[in-house]
């Protein structure tokens, strides 16, 4: 099979693209001819390396995908080869204490494609049946690609987590990224208004046109100061900020008391200087979200099938300019998902 794939640790220039032995699905697995693939942060940090998170080598990236199920192995009965299928990237052992209460992403075990394993950046992928849905009918192959991971990952927090509410308010830090383009498109759908920030003032121009509500460039202002100042002092509701160090003490100040923070990442640094002393007073409640449930992956895709969510492409490149896709990525050029075609 074709992929794109590294053999050692670095940026993107370690990237290659090249033939690899195909996979097999062994008992429970599906094969899926990948039709395309998208790019997720995650995939930055895999090649960079994340320490205490071997990977075999070559190690395939790629968390997200959407193909053809070309075989199945033994006990396979819900999936068929033909079916057109998305990917949800999170698997789990379906055993441990969490797992039986439907957390699946609380696995002892939980791992995700292209990340622990082999992942969607080839020609062909193998994954548990479980984690093959079917493809919403009106999404293009790069559309259905583009929203797995992101989309579950904003449903959660949004939805599971801070419980958001119509007429609440919510601010996302840093929009343009996947995750914040998809907490953007819950929001509205949800009946939220929605602040973000960004330093560029074309991708507060795109948010706009997606539906937010304010946008707030911080490099001109402290964007905590600036939503006081627009709330008249009293805050937002819900703040996602998967920043880090860079945007948390001004994320905290910007909540409403009682207000929620909600966090799946941190692209500037996990170790951010706290503010204790607002959170008590305050009353603020600080949710770490990683993934989903596949309860909420299915209630998040009926949405997809239902028109009421559409994934927003950056830019579409070959598998063979993996290279180049991940460039973009790293340079933080893109508005939304940035996705491989694999002929």
């Amino acid at each position: 099979m074709k992929a794109a794939f590294f053999r050692e640790h670095g940026g993107p220039d370690k990237i290659q693209y090249g033939d690899l032995p195909d996979p097999a699905p062994g008992p429970g697995q599906v094969r899926v001819r990948i039709r395309a693939g998208a790019l997720n942060h995650l995939d930055l940090f895999v090649l960079r390396g994340i320490p205490g998170i071997p990977v075999t080598l070559p190690h395939v990236m790629g968390s997200d995908g959407a193909g053809v199920v070309e075989a199945v192995g033994p006990g396979v009965a819900r999936v068929r080869p033909g079916d057109e299928v998305v990917l949800n990237p999170g698997i789990h052992c379906g055993t441990c204490e969490f797992c039986l209460k439907g957390e699946h992403s609380l696995c002892v075990t939980f791992h995700l494609l292209g990340e622990h394993i082999a992942g969607t950046f080839a020609s062909l992928v193998v994954a548990p049946e479980i984690n093959a849905y079917p493809k919403p009918a009106g999404l293009t192959w790069e559309e259905a690609a583009a929203f797995p991971l992101t989309f579950l990952t904003a449903w959660r927090m949004l939805v599971t987590k801070a419980r958001a509410k119509p007429g609440e308010s919510i601010l996302v830090v840093g929009i343009g990224g996947g995750v914040a383009v998809a907490a953007l498109q819950i929001a509205k759908m949800l009946g939220l208004t929605v602040w973000v920030t960004s330093g560029s003032a074309d991708k507060l121009s795109r948010a706009k046109t997606l539906g937010a509500d304010f946008g707030i460039d911080p490099a001109e202002a402290d964007f905590s100061r600036e939503i006081r100042k627009f709330t008249e002092k009293r805050g937002v509701d819900i703040v996602l900020d998967s920043v880090g160090r860079a945007t948390w003490k001004q994320s905290i100040a910007s909540l409403a008391k009682g207000g929620r923070l909600l966090t799946c990442g941190a692209t500037t640094g996990p170790n951010p200087e706290e503010d204790i002393a607002r959170i008590f007073w305050n009353q603020l409640s600080v949710h770490g979200s990683t993934m989903g449930t596949h309860g909420e992956f299915a209630d998040m895709l009926r949405m997809f099938h239902g028109g009421r969510l559409h994934p927003v492409i950056d830019a579409v490149f070959p598998l063979s300019q993996a290279r180049e896709a991940a460039r973009r990525l790293e340079e933080k050029r893109q508005f939304g998902k940035i996705v491989l075609r694999v002929d």
